[in-house]
């Protein structure tokens, strides 16, 4: 494929010689140039060329091709006398059509041998490029998919036969017995892990030979998206990760935990605002503007308010930076298969607009601190306090500290809203789940008569469970992946065959969502069960190794714990004061939607949200003193 485009664009860039200097001519359908008239019979020479030469009348010359060479038909009688006569010194020959030392009347037959050897010679070429390694795990008895074209596994996912958690999962099931399974990636030939053991073996006992994700960008190709923690290698992967491990420590969860409390208040003291008329609202946006709004405030140190203004440019620039569209699929896509194509074409996955604004915006409140001293327990302050210690080493540029802020951004926005969004469904369809955590909640209320905490929130083990089960039932990304930097063996991945040599630069896959759905190691998979992580359960649970919806060792996800946390607050303060039910538009069961990386329902998420008959005494409290009040009434969001 990339030589094909990079074909292409060779011929793109010749056949429009003419066009990028504004001469006359006729436009070149193909390779063949303006020959196909005479090739194919349609005109004789001379028709060819008078109606090349009548086509534009008032033109001194025009342009035309012969095949991918670009030529000039003279039309102006002084200009042709100018050649001819008066510049012969420089125009003192014919064209060759027939070298001197070949025969005239065997030489356009030869030449058709040797263009009808040449196009064979390529095609075998470019076959043997596209698909030598679609054999490699055939050749090593690896059991597979196989491939049928040069888009080999992909069909199913371009095509939106499947999404991207149903095909991992078809592969998965496939090979019941097998350690690992070989899958392609168009003509990249990729090793699906499926042992739970190997599984840690690569990603922590390996970690070494196994520290990067596939996808790189070059930071010249994508200033800011590729000096993001997903996407660093080596050394300034290590030391992004060191910069940043300390904003999700306990204290700053602690600090945080007030931030989010007060937008999740703010959030559900906003709903109970809403008209009988506005009942029709998608659940996802709404949680969207919460999730928006609490990683502005604790990653860039600004405050918005996306439920009451959802116009507000950081709002607008996040949505619109994190959406992934059909064609930034095809960018990634392009990017991870073909990286020095997706360099030429200068490939990026923010958009420049969105980079400025970020850009700006932590210039700006970071010259705002340094002028005014301004300290606040946030990210863009850790950042800015590690700028400060850098000394001798590399300096944190402003490019440096807006990459890992917008990461926070990328990694929390889309993700924590699905998790939300897929909690509440689950709530909502299941009401001993939801009675048994509003009881929870209450008892915490009570607890804390009203004055909920950090280690209050941290200890409720139903409340736990359910956002564990929710991420279980729903990872929001259903695979991850690794790099290999060195030949690595793989054990057999059956009885009877050869161990496997993994090659450096090979790419493994973890297929989580594949593993959260097996029978083998949860019980119903597809049944919503809280119980899984409770008490001895989730020793079991976490015991066989399969549950990972934040990966697994130093490449894990690092913002899980304020993943949680965010979901958690949400959802206490939003059931303490409402019951989550379904309506007639609610998926029972949810339908993947076959698009896209994250793990979405098909038809988007809808559900009822009821003012709860009886809230705790200090909800009841809280909302008398504050602007808004449970009514009579409901709201659909979808």
């Amino acid at each position: 494929m990339a030589g094909a485009l990079g074909l292409y664009y060779f011929l793109f860039k010749i056949l429009n010689q003419f066009k990028n200097h504004g001469i006359p001519h006729l436009r070149p359908l193909s390779a063949l140039g303006n020959m196909g008239y005479i090739i194919f019979h349609r005109k004789s020479v001379a028709e060819f060329v008078k109606m090349l030469y009548d086509e534009y009348s008032e033109a001194k010359y025009v342009g035309m091709y012969d095949f991918t060479t670009p030529l000039i038909v003279l039309r102006d009688p002084d200009l042709i006398k100018s050649i001819a006569l008066k510049h012969f010194d420089i125009f003192p020959d014919h064209r060759i059509l027939i070298p001197g030392n070949q025969d005239p009347i065997t030489y356009p037959i030869d030449m058709v041998y040797v263009i009808i050897l040449s196009v064979i010679v390529g095609t075998l070429g470019l076959y043997y490029f596209f698909f030598k390694d679609l054999n490699q795990s055939k050749n090593h008895g690896i059991p597979h998919l196989k491939p049928l074209s040069m888009l080999s596994n992909m069909g199913h996912i371009i095509f939106h036969r499947k999404s991207v958690a149903e095909f991992v999962k078809m592969l998965y099931d496939e090979y019941s017995e097998a350690k690992y399974v070989g899958m392609y990636d168009f003509t990249t030939p990729l090793i699906m892990l499926r042992d739970p053991d190997l599984i840690k073996s690569v990603a922590l006992k390996h970690f070494d030979m196994f520290p990067d994700h596939r996808i790189y960008i070059p930071g010249d190709q994508d200033p800011m998206f590729s000096k993001t923690l997903l996407l660093l290698r080596g050394d300034s992967w290590r030391m992004a990760r060191s910069m940043l491990s300390p904003a999700f420590t306990t204290s700053k969860m602690k600090s945080m935990f007030k931030l989010m409390s007060d937008y999740a208040v703010d959030f559900a003291n906003f709903v109970a605002q809403l008209s009988p008329n506005q009942k029709m609202m998608k659940i996802k946006e709404i949680f969207e503007r919460y999730t928006n709004d609490t990683i502005a405030t604790c990653a860039f140190g600004v405050s918005v308010d996306s439920m009451r203004d959802p116009k507000n440019l950081f709002y607008l620039n996040g949505k619109e930076a994190t959406r992934i569209s059909n064609v930034d699929i095809i960018k990634l896509i392009i990017i991870r298969s073909m990286p020095t194509l997706a360099r030429v074409l200068k490939l990026k996955i923010v958009n420049e607009k969105n980079a400025t604004f970020f850009r700006n915006l932590v210039e700006t409140t970071i010259k705002i601190r340094d002028d005014k001293s301004i300290v606040r327990p946030d990210m863009l302050q850790l950042m800015i306090e590690n700028r400060d210690k850098q000394n001798d080493k590399k300096e944190l540029t402003i490019e440096d500290m807006t990459s890992q802020a917008f990461i926070f951004f990328f990694g929390g926005f889309e993700t924590t809203s699905t998790l939300m969004s897929f909690a509440a469904h689950e709530i909502a369809v299941n009401e001993d789940v939801r009675k048994r955590l509003q009881d929870e909640i209450d008892q915490v209320l009570e607890d804390t008569n009203g004055q909920v905490s950090y280690e209050a929130i941290n200890n409720m083990e139903y409340m736990d469970a359910v956002v564990n089960e929710a991420l279980r039932k729903y990872p929001v990304f259903p695979l991850t992946d690794r790099l290999n930097v060195k030949d690595f063996e793989l054990p057999p991945t059956l009885p009877g065959v050869k161990p496997f040599i993994l090659k450096k630069d090979q790419v493994v896959i973890i297929p989580i969502y594949a593993l959260h759905h097996d029978p083998k190691y949860f019980k119903e998979p597809e049944k919503f069960d809280p119980e899984r992580f409770l008490g001895e359960h989730k020793k079991h649970t976490l015991s066989t190794g399969a549950y990972l919806p934040f990966g697994l060792g130093p490449r894990m996800c690092i913002g899980n714990r304020y993943a949680l946390l965010k979901t958690k607050v949400l959802l206490f303060h939003m059931l303490a004061r409402y019951d989550f039910l379904p309506c007639e538009k609610t998926p029972i069961p949810i339908q993947l939607a076959k698009g896209g990386f994250i793990i979405m329902p098909e038809g988007g998420f809808w559900l009822k949200v009821v003012p709860k008959e009886k809230p705790h005494r200090t909800v009841a409290i809280n909302n008398a003193k504050g602007t808004c009040e449970l009514q009579e009434r409901f709201v659909y969001f979808a």
